[in-house]
């Protein structure tokens, strides 16, 4: 997984070619991380638990309760609809975040039935009782509607009930005036999402993992597979590796630099035969996969995913 690449922001004009040269896809709508990942690696994809599994990936320990994710999202009313934004990339500082939850937890949670907890840059909400929430983070939603991501069915009331309580109790808090009076965008919902309990500890073979991201780990826990963070380059992956690796680059590292010498170490590492094969998956849904024969495709000089500004 590697930073966008579409809208021509590869300069370097020989791996712009040699990405021409290769199978070239767009995959269709958002989707997040863990199954754009083991979609390509051929790994089955959790029915609940995504919570519980990033806080096991953040701590190194299975989680023992319901957990659902609290994302901290501006719910922007318009004129006949609500968008959501998602607030992780813009960041929300950590004492920002520490006073809003701290402020739930006293108003809102009764030390029984739920409760918030705040762990690094992560919000979580557990409950003794599960609850019907989201089946995607808020960055996959990030300005769209979020009608069409909400659970829905029978047993959703007391979703939308406590998503009442929670917008209700942060609004006009101190920290959202602030935001606000500073032109950022108050914190005036959670979006909550991906709830259930960690599943069982298995053993199954998977390639190592190279990620700081928190999902991706705790899936790779719960199979009892290698997981480590992001050394800082492709070339310490393939170092550490004998049979093949999946690696995801920093979340929010964007910069053309990273994506251009994570493309120069991979491209030599297939001519010299080390990797036989490339799939390469870019946050703006571009997918390469890429192999030591399309070298050969020289008529290919160029492709318009590269160029397309990504929707």
């Amino acid at each position: 997984m590697l930073p966008p690449v579409s809208n021509g922001r590869l300069q370097d004009r020989s791996l712009f070619a040699w990405l021409a040269r290769s199978e070239l896809t767009r995959e269709p709508g958002p989707k997040e991380l863990l199954a754009r990942v083991i979609q390509e690696v051929g790994l089955p994809y959790p029915e609940t638990g995504f919570a519980a599994l990033r806080m096991w990936g953040q701590t190194g320990a299975r989680p023992t309760k319901w957990i659902a994710a609290a994302d901290p999202v501006y719910l922007e009313p318009r004129l006949d609809h609500l968008c959501l934004h998602a607030l992780r990339r813009e960041g929300v500082p950590a004492g920002q975040m520490r006073v809003l939850i701290d402020h739930l937890q006293k108003t809102l949670a009764d030390g029984e039935t739920f409760g918030f907890t705040r762990l690094g840059s992560y919000v979580y909400l557990s409950s003794r009782t599960p609850i019907a929430t989201a089946a995607m983070p808020a960055y996959v939603v990030d300005q769209q509607k979020p009608d069409a991501f909400l659970p829905s069915g029978d047993d959703t009331a007391m979703h939308r009930n406590l998503l009442g309580e929670i917008e209700m109790t942060l609004h006009e808090h101190p920290v959202n005036l602030e935001r606000e009076a500073n032109g950022q965008w108050p914190v005036n919902s959670l979006w909550l999402w991906g709830g259930g309990r960690a599943p069982d500890q298995v053993t199954r073979t998977q390639p190592p993992l190279f990620s700081d991201d928190a999902l991706l780990t705790g899936y790779w826990y719960a199979a009892t597979a290698v997981a480590q963070p992001w050394p800082g380059s492709i070339t310490d992956c393939i170092d550490a590796s004998v049979e093949g690796f999946v690696a995801t680059t920093p979340e929010f590292d964007d910069s053309p630099e990273l994506l251009e010498a994570c493309l120069l170490e991979l491209r030599a590492a297939l001519r010299s035969g080390r990797i036989s094969s490339l799939t390469l998956l870019f946050r703006d849904g571009l997918r390469a996969y890429v192999l030591r024969s399309h070298a050969m495709r020289i008529w290919r000089r160029s492709a318009a995913l590269l160029e397309t500004v990504a929707t």
